[in-house]
């Protein structure tokens, strides 16, 4: 593939900190753009911003909330985005008992207990290994503090108003990598697994010993996929 710019969507609560590990790989092939995605409350509204800041042509990559908004870049401007990478997220829409977690962390989030209540629920976005991971939990602290916790109500309202992508996904048809941790537990391999069934053509990647944040937890493995999936 010849040189061409990458955009890079972070998740939920998250900051380009959450991939610095995997961003040396991807410059090799091109100039990286990382989207802030902290700045609108429904996920079109969070597309249409990156499409106006990205470059006309471009690979794309979404880690979670991430790949919410490139699902719907790509179905707003499918003749700009060369190839899609989908990592720890999914199409369909959330089960009732995720929606409920997310409205108790809003809650939380608005009492004022935003960094608590993040730093709780660090040991479940991580492989069991990694709980207590010093690295990982200053990392997963100054990413919390890089969004705050204004964007993070206006992302968990813009998740939970998305659309299910599933009928879309049979239209892509450029090269797609879905890719999750073998233990991701706050988003199902089932679902990466029907993502990748419903894609024509996607490859599918289940990293080893690795959670929801695969980009930090197992970058050389990321690294390894997409090198793949840029040379596809």
């Amino acid at each position: 593939m010849p040189d061409l710019p990458i955009v890079l969507v972070p998740g939920l609560g998250s900051s380009v900190r959450n991939h610095l590990a995997i961003l040396p790989t991807l410059w090799r092939h091109g100039s990286v753009m990382v989207i802030n995605q902290t700045r609108d409350d429904t996920i079109a509204a969070m597309a249409k911003r990156a499409l106006d800041e990205a470059p006309p042509r471009f690979a794309l990559i979404g880690h979670s909330l991430g790949g919410y908004i490139v699902l719907e870049m790509i179905r707003q401007a499918p003749e700009r985005i060369t190839r899609l990478a989908l990592l720890n997220t999914q199409a369909r829409l959330d089960a009732p008992e995720t929606t409920a977690l997310r409205l108790h962390r809003i809650a939380e989030t608005k009492a004022g207990r935003y960094a608590e209540m993040q730093a709780a629920n660090f040991p479940v976005s991580v492989h069991p290994s990694r709980a207590e991971d010093p690295e990982l939990i200053e990392m997963a602290r100054l990413t919390r503090e890089d969004a705050g916790p204004e964007a993070f109500l206006r992302q968990q309202a813009a998740i939970m108003a998305r659309k299910d992508s599933r009928p879309f996904l049979k239209d892509i048809r450029v090269p797609v990598l879905v890719l999750s941790g073998d233990q991701d537990r706050s988003i199902s391999n089932e679902y990466s697994r029907e993502m990748a069934d419903l894609i024509p053509g996607a490859k599918l990647v289940i990293v080893p010993r690795c959670g929801h944040l695969a980009p930090a937890e197992q970058p050389e493995a990321v690294s390894e996929a997409l090198e793949d999936w840029l040379a596809a």
